[in-house]
């Protein structure tokens, strides 16, 4: 198998491309910046070698892009005003209800994992727990017809 390193870059690791993706979306939250901005410094990350780069890419371009839509679609599903989020709660939340809106390669019930995934190694204490149930309710509106296909 080629490594990402040889020039593999798309063979590279989807759930090192959502931490990356994470990581940028954290740094964007606190301090701002543009996609290319953004870009560059994942890039010099010494993890960025493991990670799917156009899957990386694709996530972080969307979610810039969609932000203020996603935020509007995970609304309905918060307890609270997304601004009252933690940034990396927020960041985790973003990336799930972008996988599942528009990365439909990506099965409903990995998008949910990946970001619990996320949340249990980078969130507060049960938010895992909180981001699993957001992402939960969401796919059953964004994902219905896949979620009853598999019910079946």
């Amino acid at each position: 198998m080629a490594s990402a390193k040889a020039g593999g870059k798309s063979r590279g690791s989807r759930r090192m491309s959502r931490e990356l993706a994470l990581r940028a979306l954290y740094q964007w939250q606190l301090a701002g910046g543009d996609l290319a901005r953004l870009l560059a410094h994942a890039e010099e990350d010494e993890d960025y070698v493991q990670a799917n780069a156009p899957h990386f890419q694709g996530l972080l371009e969307g979610v810039l892009k969609e932000a203020g839509r996603l935020d509007e679609a995970l609304a309905h599903h918060l307890d609270r005003p997304a601004a009252q989020l933690s940034p990396i709660e927020h960041a985790i939340l973003l990336i799930g209800a972008y996988e599942l809106a528009h990365s439909l390669d990506v099965p409903y019930r990995v998008a949910i994992n990946e970001a619990v995934e996320l949340a249990k190694r980078y969130g507060g204490t049960d938010g895992h727990k909180y981001v699993n149930g957001v992402l939960d309710k969401l796919a059953k509106v964004l994902r219905s017809v896949e979620i009853e296909a598999a019910g079946r």
